[in-house]
């Protein structure tokens, strides 16, 4: 994997636009470009694409939206992008917190309006560091039918993706403009396209060992849970062509994996009244600081182990979530009738246990915090039966990259963008900041969805602007 330096190289095929990965960014840059006629193709280096978008939960943040306006929520743009410099400690790039937020809307509705993907709006509970329901997903609940959907779009809207054709080199010339890519085959044969604009949607680094361990070192040991093919190539491509790149330290982690089943167990458990608690029946943490941080908390329990555990009501609110049922039918989900057979089931001390039950009744009645910061209100107090799932923590993926402009375009280490690299989602950097505790819920599908739609659009005004002046810019 390289830059090539190109000297009048001869291609194989040419298209105005190329857009490297076949996730949720990628195939909203398509959709976008291509409605803004551009010619263009989608490379993606799987047979099938999924991406980390299949394997989320496919929420996506967005304000006032006429989802919200339905079920009577008000948001503003402002609001969310206050909500999202709060919580990664004012870090991130205001211009493109301002940006996804106030964009967020209109692109949730015209995925909706125009390519039938069918949102709705999450009900029943908010994330941590969300003021108000801004969840937009598919009915399901899940990344796979939201990838579905986009699919189905992408086909309809007869877009190209090439599948089998991982990018090996990009081709540069001596003005940082780039001019096309090479691919390569499962057999090892290579194809070259030129180009006149790039877009990157390949994600971070997450699945790449040696760069988890140089950014994320309190990470290191974490199990991944994205997709194996986020090695950093478009941290790697930028890097080598000058490009500036920031908060490469930031995550998003989560601290509810079932294991070793590896399903994802939605936050919502916790935001309705569960607790974490580690193989010796103590809480260590506030759960409802947020769970990318939690991860490390997991982490740093017993066997790198914790148990979610929670009721009936909570039971029962969580089958609107397809992974949890299909956590609850692979044999995840424990249920015990009292506290004393849960305390025997998880062979955990039974005074431990009672005591930290015991503990969360007192802050309920005298309306006082605990330890970890963590308020309890009396009508989410657990009660038998009661339910456990075995939890570790991961790493999911990573929220820094390359640095971009509202446009999406990739600046370099100047500050000026390059002539014709843009980048979105993992590939770019995000808006949590510098490290694991800055990552918003849905703040990763937030920066692939919306700026993924940004990108699609500019790239598609730049090669306008190449057509009309005939010259490139």
């Amino acid at each position: 994997m390289a830059i090539l330096p190109y000297n009048n190289d001869s291609f194989d095929a040419h298209l105005p636009l190329l857009i490297i990965g076949a996730g949720a960014c990628g195939l909203v840059a398509a959709l976008a470009a291509q409605e803004a006629g551009v010619e263009l193709a989608v490379l993606e280096r799987d047979a099938l694409p999924r991406g980390s978008t299949a394997m989320s939960s496919g929420f996506i943040p967005a304000a006032n939206t006429r989802f919200q306006h339905e079920l009577g929520v008000t948001d503003s743009a402002d609001a969310m992008a206050e909500d999202i410099q709060k919580k990664n400690g004012f870090e991130a790039d205001p211009a493109i917190v301002e940006l996804l937020a106030s964009q967020s809307g209109q692109t949730i509705e015209w995925l909706a309006d125009r390519h039938s993907v069918p949102f709705e709006l999450v009900e029943g509970f908010l994330y941590p560091g969300h003021r108000h329901l801004r969840m937009h997903a598919t009915p399901r609940r899940t990344g796979e039918e939201l990838m579905g959907a986009l699919l189905n779009a992408v086909e309809a809207a007869g877009i190209d993706i090439l599948t089998q054709a991982r990018v090996v080199d990009i081709h540069v010339d001596d003005a940082q403009r780039v001019r096309g890519v090479t691919l390569e085959r499962p057999d090892g044969s290579r194809e070259s396209i030129g180009c006149d604009a790039l877009i990157l949607a390949c994600n971070g680094y997450g699945g790449n060992v040696e760069l988890v361990e140089r950014y994320l070192p309190t990470l290191k040991h974490a199990l991944y849970y994205g997709h194996e093919g986020n090695q950093g190539d478009a941290l790697l491509w930028g890097q080598s062509m000058g490009a500036s790149t920031k908060d490469l330290g930031a995550c998003q982690g989560h601290g509810s994996l079932a294991t070793p089943h590896q399903i994802l167990i939605s936050w919502a458990l916790m935001m309705q009244g569960g607790i974490q608690v580690n193989l010796n029946g103590e809480r260590f943490s506030n759960e409802h600081g947020g769970y990318s941080e939690q991860a490390a908390k997991v982490l740093a329990q017993p066997e790198k182990i914790a148990w979610n555990l929670y009721d009936a009501r909570i039971h029962e609110s969580a089958q609107a979530f397809e992974d949890y049922r299909n956590a609850q039918e692979s044999g995840a989900v424990r249920s015990f009738a009292s506290l004393e057979e849960l305390a025997t089931g998880l062979s955990m001390p039974l005074t431990t246990l009672q005591a930290t039950f015991k503990a969360m009744q007192q802050h309920a009645e005298q309306q006082t915090e605990d330890t970890f910061g963590r308020s309890f209100e009396p009508a989410n107090l657990l009660k038998p039966p009661y339910y456990a799932i075995r939890v570790t923590g991961a790493l999911f993926h990573t929220q820094g990259g390359l640095e971009v402009n509202r446009t999406a375009r990739v600046l370099n280490t100047q500050g000026q963008a390059l002539p014709n690299l843009f980048a979105a989602g993992g590939a770019a950097r995000g808006v949590s900041g510098s490290n694991d505790s800055g990552y918003l819920s849905g703040n990763g599908l937030l920066s692939a969805v919306v700026l993924g739609a940004v990108a699609g659009k500019s790239a598609a005004e730049l090669l306008h602007l190449k057509l009309s002046s005939a010259v490139l810019p």
